[in-house]
């Protein structure tokens, strides 16, 4: 099986603030699969660190109110295009994520409030009809 995988998961220092989320419960369960990492926020030409962004009426911004729409939409589609080619099976991703939420995101207030959605890349992924889990889904296996 070909898993994606949120670089951030796998301890890559690709998360706004400069650090990762890496999860043991994701090492333990692609064991013996073939792995992609994907950032989408790195590959839309972000920075690390970054100012933290969320959507806000549809379109990602951040903190300072700049929009970062157009950077977190490249970024998602490279990594769909990656998805596609590679022909994943499945695609885990970061809960909560502007990029990678699979159900729920901050709700654009910057005030850690969540709301039911998807973020940018994790839309993308749905829209084209590849499965994802969220990390919180594994947590709960």
């Amino acid at each position: 099986m070909k898993i994606m995988v949120s670089a951030c998961l796998l301890g890559q220092n690709c998360k706004y603030n400069g650090g990762n989320n890496y999860s043991e419960k994701v090492a333990e369960y692609i064991k013996g699969h073939e792995v992609i990492p994907v950032c989408p926020e790195v590959e839309g030409g972000l920075p690390v660190p970054r100012i933290p962004c969320e959507i806000v009426n549809g379109i990602v911004t951040n903190k300072q109110g700049e929009s970062k729409d157009k950077e977190f939409r490249s970024g998602a589609e490279k990594c769909l295009q990656k998805a596609i080619t590679e022909k994943v099976d499945l695609v885990i991703l970061q809960s909560r994520s502007p990029s990678c939420g699979v159900k729920q995101v901050y709700d654009g207030s910057f005030s850690g409030k969540l709301i039911e959605g998807k973020g940018i890349f994790a839309e993308l992924l749905a829209e084209n009809g590849i499965k994802t889990i969220d990390l919180s889904e594994l947590l709960e296996r």
